[in-house]
């Protein structure tokens, strides 16, 4: 064995098989035909006996020899795919899958690595000139300037022109071509020594007889262009400024040319094709026209004149065509073969110049066509006196009684008593006419019977149903919007009263009404939304929220006296509304009246005895005026009363601003035993501890201990507790309490932002790190993302902002932000609008407003800093990293918004 290890590294191939072997019978390949079956796999011994062996044949080689054995595709193709092999599959399958997620982490790790190693030995030409495409953003304009253009740095790769540099040899021809082009002629030739000289080819010599010619020549033309104009002895070519015409002429291109030839072509083959047919001489005519030929212009229209004399548009087409006088002409021969076109008549009448002839022709035509409602309107038009005019609308209405424009012109014009009349016969003559009705309810509302106005709009609802002219709810609508346009509101009122109610579902009432309230409020029509919102509160007089659209419409649009009226309605109708309670109270005390406010909280007090909103509403109003006494009074009734947890936050906040700090600890532990689970009274409590003198350091910790332990998930216990171990030096109990916090509230971005922050004042350097991991939790923070904006080099923010805006969803603080940007850069317009978009976006958000105030006090006028003030009032914000700081100090207690806004925007600055 051992000289066959050192020898032939296949002698086992000569060695017999062992006892029992089977080929392939390891592996399952048993049972069909092997290799073994077909000859031998190795080489034989050779025979003893022979002298030295005999040589062996060569073996034939077999294509299959190497075949795959997996591959075994086809060996069961006749046999039936059972349950069994289908569980066989799923098996391997499965085996697989586990096989290969176990090894999955590896390989990917083994790709990650080779991928970072193939970059690293061949980096793409992006990232290898990737900082140098950040510092273009820093360059100059003299840095652009100066650099250097491309020819000037390819060097000799520039083909040089082929000849450059090289001279020729001029040719004789050309040097004595040059000397004879100038010389002058000084002897005769042959002809001219026999004749003289004299003119033998007929030529002119004399330029007063070029000129002459040249007269003539422009005579004749100027004739052609006349035509057959110049048969009746006067010309429409002006002679003196046919050149200024002919340069005002606009060239056409040789495709709007040919555009023309063909659409000539085509026309001319339909007009001799079928004569009759009217618009192809229409056709024909204008396009001669637009191709500047109006001579033939004219003599196509007039052709088809010819062809087409019952046809209105062959002779209007032909008066446009022609001067005024022909077309008088032409409309006077087209009135003989259509006197009852009513188009042709009104051509004629357009062509008058004066009032007189226009009325002659309007009357003339209405002896022909006394049914047409268009020229009996033209002719009252030209009436300037009212009386000719009524007098004629008269006969019209006998004329054309089912005109409900000639009824309704007519009552314009009578006086209203004798108008009361004219509409009456109108309605009898035409049944079905909603105008007619709609105007007899606006001749009421003119005569201030308002009463009347409601009566005529019902019954017009009625009649028009009984005689088939019925109205969807929509169309009602736009007339009563029509009317309050026309200055009817009582009219409008009316309408909507009548018809509100048509065609809606029992259920969707209340819905469809109030979006066509919204809908009408929009749309400016007040008087409308109004009468919707009066209907529906008669529909349904104890819903709030109806109550509360129509005090806003009449606080947006009405005046103080109709808005008191609607609330001291609603209040009686809907008693349990707290919330128009305070709206009530609200007017009144804002308009000065203090004792009616006084008076309407009583009563509140009475419909609701535990409403804590009520309650605290009187405590304010009392404050407001100075009745400190008073207002602590009501703060104990309302513990007493009401004892909400609420009532017991203000009650400690009350004291503490009026200067009872003992009163108002006393009162936050008292509101501790009742509700242990507020975490405002928690804060509320350490703040008064550290308030003190010296600061209860030691207690407000355990104050705040005892608060987190009750509200966990509350995130400013958190951050204060951090922010008072921080104060104490011990920051590493600061990072603890921050990372506690977060476990209870992973998605809370205040926390992260003042975990970050409290790295960036350690200059530990891991704040960075901190900041990624916080954007990996809460991707879409506004604060996280702006806090990375800041964080960023200064080239680069821009571009880290724009992927903010897009990940948060173009949150409010990356609007500031991105303003921020714009304003250090002293693109002022921009970050202008960027506040005002921050502001639009979020107009609770009282950091945006701060930041663009600050940014007006540098930027800005008087004016613009004025109306930013007024808006932000208007805004009244609430939140805000810094705006809730200053909102919520003791000395800042009833302050206005301006106010508030002016020291927000001294301290904002402080927070980035």
């Amino acid at each position: 064995m051992a000289h066959l290890l050192q020898g032939d590294k296949y002698a086992f191939l000569k060695m017999k098989a062992p006892p029992s072997y089977v080929a392939g019978l390891g592996r399952g390949a048993s049972g069909f035909t092997t290799r073994s079956d077909i000859g031998p796999a190795r080489e034989q011994a050779p025979d003893e006996g022979g002298e030295g062996g005999e040589q062996q044949k060569e073996v034939e080689a077999d294509p299959e020899q190497f075949q795959d054995p997996e591959n075994e595709t086809g060996l069961f193709a006749g046999m039936v795919y059972e349950a069994d092999d289908e569980e066989a599959d799923r098996i391997y399958e499965a085996v697989d899958a586990k096989i290969d997620e176990r090894r999955k982490a590896r390989r990917e790790a083994r790709e990650k690595a080779e991928e970072e190693k193939f970059r690293a030995e061949r980096p793409t030409i992006q990232s290898q000139f990737a900082d140098l495409k950040r510092g273009l953003a820093d360059m100059t304009d003299e840095q652009w300037d100066s650099l250097p253009e491309v020819n000037n740095l390819i060097g000799n790769r520039v083909k040089k022109p082929k000849f450059e540099g090289r001279t020729f040899a001029v040719p004789d021809s050309v040097l004595v071509g040059s000397i004879n082009q100038n010389a002058m002629e000084t002897s005769l030739d042959a002809e001219q020594m026999s004749t003289g000289t004299a003119n033998t080819a007929g030529q002119l010599k004399d330029f007063t007889e070029l000129g002459q010619a040249r007269g003539a020549m422009l005579k004749i033309k100027l004739e052609q262009m006349e035509g057959t104009d110049s048969v009746s002895g006067s010309s429409t070519i002006d002679p003196k400024g046919y050149l200024t015409g002919l340069q005002s002429q606009v060239l056409q291109s040789s495709a709007e040319i040919g555009d023309i030839k063909r659409a000539r072509a085509l026309l001319q083959s339909l007009i001799k094709t079928n004569p009759k047919h009217a618009p192809g001489w229409v056709a024909a005519a204008w396009l001669e026209n637009v191709a500047g030929k109006s001579v033939q212009a004219r003599k196509i229209i007039a052709e088809g004149c010819e062809h087409c004399s019952k046809n209105e548009d062959v002779w209007i087409a032909a008066s446009e065509l022609n001067t005024p006088e022909n077309a008088k002409v032409i409309l006077a021969n087209a009135v003989q073969e259509l006197p009852q076109s009513v188009r042709i008549w009104m051509r004629a009448m357009e062509l008058e110049q004066e009032p007189k002839a226009k009325k002659n022709v309007l009357r003339k035509a209405l002896e022909y066509i006394p049914q047409s409602v268009r020229l009996w309107k033209e002719t009252v038009k030209l009436e300037e006196n009212p009386d000719d005019a009524r007098i004629l609308l008269a006969r019209a209405v006998e004329v054309i009684p089912h005109s409900q424009e000639l009824w309704l012109a007519l009552a314009r014009l009578e006086t209203p008593e004798r108008a009361r009349q004219v509409l009456n016969r109108a309605r009898r003559t035409i049944p079905t006419s909603h105008e007619i009705w709609i105007a007899a309810g606006r001749l009421q509302e003119q005569e201030n019977n308002a009463s009347q106005v409601d009566a005529i709009i019902t019954s017009a609802v009625a009649q028009l149903a009984k005689n088939g002219a019925v109205l969807s709810r929509e169309q009602w609508l736009q007339e009563a919007e029509r009317a309050e346009g026309q200055g009817s509101p009582v009219t409008a009122q009316a309408i909507v009263k009548a018809t509100i109610h048509l065609d809606v579902d029992e259920d969707d009432r209340q819905k469809t009404w109030l979006d066509d309230a919204q809908a009408m409020e929009n749309k400016g029509h007040i008087e409308s939304a109004r009468a919707i919102y009066a209907y529906a509160l008669n529909v349904f007089p104890h819903k709030q929220a109806i109550w509360r659209k129509a005090a806003d419409l009449e606080k947006a649009h009405g005046n103080k006296d109709s808005l008191t009226a609607l609330l001291e309605r609603a209040v009686a109708s809907v008693p349990q509304a707290e919330v128009l309670w305070l709206m009530n109270a609200k007017e009144l005390w804002i308009g000065g009246d203090v004792p009616a406010a006084r008076a309407v909280l009583g009563r509140a007090f009475e419909a609701n005895p535990e409403s804590e909103q009520i309650w605290l509403a009187a405590i304010k109003l009392e404050a407001e005026n100075g009745q400190i006494e008073a207002a602590r009074e009501l703060m104990k009734r309302a513990r007493r009363v009401a004892g909400s947890e609420r009532i017991w936050i203000k009650a400690a906040v009350f004291d503490r601003q009026h200067g009872a700090p003992g009163a108002a600890l006393e009162t936050v532990k008292a509101g501790l035993t009742t509700y242990p689970t507020s975490p405002k009274l928690h804060m509320i409590h350490a703040q008064l501890l550290l308030g003190q003198t010296p600061p209860a350091i030691s207690a407000a910790r355990e104050a705040l201990a005892a608060g987190v332990k009750k509200c966990p998930t509350s995130v400013p216990l958190w951050i204060m507790s951090s922010q008072l171990e921080e104060k104490a030096g011990l920051r590493i109990k600061a990072r603890a309490l921050l990372e506690k916090g977060r476990i209870h509230s992973p998605k809370s971005e205040e926390l992260w932002l003042e975990s970050v922050l409290v790295e960036e004042r350690d200059n530990s350097g891991a704040a960075k790190g901190m900041l990624a991991k916080a954007l990996q939790t809460i991707p879409t923070s506004g604060l996280l993302h702006s806090h990375s904006v800041w964080n960023e080099p200064r080239p680069t923010r821009k571009t880290r902002s724009v992927d903010a805006l897009k990940h948060t969803n173009n949150s409010p603080v990356i609007i500031v932000t991105v303003a921020r940007l714009f304003w250090a850069e002293r693109k002022i317009e921009k970050a202008r609008d960027w506040f005002g978009k921050a502001t639009a976006v979020n107009p609770d958000y009282g950091d945006a407003w701060a930041w663009w105030y600050k940014f007006e006090e540098e930027h800005g006028t008087d004016e613009t800093r004025a109306d930013l003030k007024a808006r932000c009032t208007v805004a009244d914000p609430h939140h805000g990293l810094v705006w809730q700081k200053v909102l919520k100090w003791d000395s800042n207690a009833g302050k206005p918004v301006g106010e508030i806004l002016e020291l927000a925007s001294k301290l904002v600055d402080g927070s980035a």
